[in-house]
């Protein structure tokens, strides 16, 4: 008994979170089980278990793990630079760990800390900013969508290998059928892997959602006649 609860003492979350995904991103998301970690930990798998419940719950540990590594906002910042801190860090964090997106799949990713570091103060800077409630949810919403999308779908780590998946299947489909896909392909490979994509959305979404009002234009002279 005394040596379970050394093993769970020892086996906090960010210890099974940090190794948990040291496994998905060197071995694959395919590589990861409650029997794999525990060993990797020298404990238990039943220690693991305690902590984590099932192999969902390992997941959300391991998305708010990474979550705890968000920017932190001055409170100082500008309503869009605050906006694009946050969610181009919460961007990169994602592409470093593609293995863990496909293993959580579509599940949401509401822990704790991602609730504290990104959801809880966007709302409350868009709201303070001047958005009614839901304008401001639908711009989180917006963003949150963004790069959770830009992120999934591609490796980023491995640029080469989603260009040549790419460049493989449109190579299959039929130019007659697919002459826009099939004809522009030395355009469309690089977008596939191309940060700026999300990046220059991401602004896209800021600037549409700011605020702030736009400085006046110039005015029209008033008429002499």
């Amino acid at each position: 008994m005394p040596r379970q609860s050394a093993s769970l003492e020892r086996a906090t979350p960010e210890l099974i979170a940090g190794t948990a995904l040291l496994i998905i991103d060197q071995e694959g998301p395919q590589a990861l089980s409650f029997r794999t970690l525990a060993a990797k930990l020298d404990i238990a798998h039943t220690t693991v278990q305690r902590r984590c419940t099932d192999i969902a719950g390992l997941l959300d540990l391991c998305a708010d793990h990474l979550a705890s590594a968000l920017p932190d906002i001055p409170p100082d910042t500008g309503w869009a630079t605050a906006t694009e801190t946050r969610f181009s860090g919460f961007y990169q964090l994602l592409t470093e760990h593609p293995g863990l997106l496909t293993l959580r799949a579509g599940r949401p990713w509401l822990g704790p800390q991602l609730l504290r570091r990104l959801v809880e103060p966007q709302l409350a800077d868009n709201l303070n900013a001047g958005m009614t409630p839901k304008e401001a949810i639908t711009a989180y919403r917006r963003m949150y969508l963004l790069t959770l999308g830009s992120a999934s779908f591609v490796d980023h780590r491995n640029p080469k290998a989603a260009q040549a998946t790419t460049r493989a299947a449109l190579a299959a489909l039929d130019p007659d059928e697919f002459p826009a896909l099939t004809g522009n392909l030395a355009d469309i490979l690089p977008t596939v892997t191309d940060h700026d994509v999300f990046y220059s959305a991401l602004r896209q979404l800021i600037q549409a959602a700011d605020p702030a009002p736009s400085a006046p234009g110039p005015q029209p002279k008033p008429s002499t006649t």
